[in-house]
């Protein structure tokens, strides 16, 4: 088992090291398959990717993408949607072409068959070689949230009012009536994981992801399953904590 900690002063130097190690993942497996969570904290990280790719477009040219999870319900371009962060910070930045994105569409007719569709892609494109997650304050990875039991593959979401809270959602039309999401062994059938945490927020669940008590109460936890992932967080979540 392989599992690191790298504990960093501030939210800068942890996307800095966040983005170099996708760069150098992407040096070894050119056509990298690269599972990208949204929200906030990877934010930075993907800008500097971008950088990167400015520099040394030659380098992007294979790279493969899919989106972890989606907020079911709005429209593809609505400013709350996962679709538009990817196409913003991702896609379009690192020129990701269609044919290397698997993502969930965020209002299918039939929510059930676009599951089957990504599931399907998944199981002939991947599994991800490098997986960038965010830690949910409730512990979710994804939209898989904490519950009597987990759902191993993707999967319509039930989503809590926590998520729901989400600061992504504050520039949505509308509220989100489900959640789209990549499930437990697709998540930990990736070959690499980088969990980002920051900020004062997400102390209380670093503290008990540190517990390593494994509960389906709190998804975060299985990570302490997965044989090959790093723990990236800065002084302001957890200061009292050494790594």
């Amino acid at each position: 088992m392989s599992f690191s900690i790298s504990r960093v002063e501030d939210y800068e130097v942890l996307s800095r090291q966040v983005a170099h190690r996708i760069t150098e993942a992407l040096a070894s497996t050119p056509n990298l398959l690269l599972c990208a969570a949204g929200g906030s904290t990877p934010l930075r990280a993907y800008q500097l990717l971008a950088a990167s790719r400015a520099a040394e477009a030659e380098r992007f040219t294979k790279l493969r993408l899919v989106k972890l999870d989606e907020w079911g319900g709005l429209e593809p371009d609505d400013a709350g949607t996962c679709e538009t962060q990817m196409r913003t910070l991702l896609i379009g930045p690192l020129g990701v072409t269609a044919s290397r994105y698997l993502g969930f569409a965020s209002n299918p007719a039939d929510p059930q068959a676009e599951l089957a569709r990504i599931r399907d892609l998944l199981a002939t494109e991947g599994p991800p070689d490098l997986c960038i997650l965010g830690l949910g304050m409730n512990g979710h990875l994804g939209m898989n949230e904490p519950a009597p039991v987990l759902q191993p593959f993707a999967h319509v979401a039930k989503l809590t009012q926590q998520s729901l809270g989400h600061s992504m959602l504050a520039q949505a039309n509308k509220r989100p009536s489900y959640g789209l999401t990549l499930g437990m062994t697709e998540i930990l059938a990736s070959r690499e994981i980088l969990l980002l945490v920051s900020g004062a927020a997400k102390r209380q669940p670093l503290e008990r992801l540190l517990q390593r008590v494994i509960t389906t109460e709190f998804p975060a936890s299985f990570l302490w399953l997965h044989s090959n992932w790093t723990l990236f967080y800065d002084a302001a979540a957890c200061p009292a904590i050494a790594a």
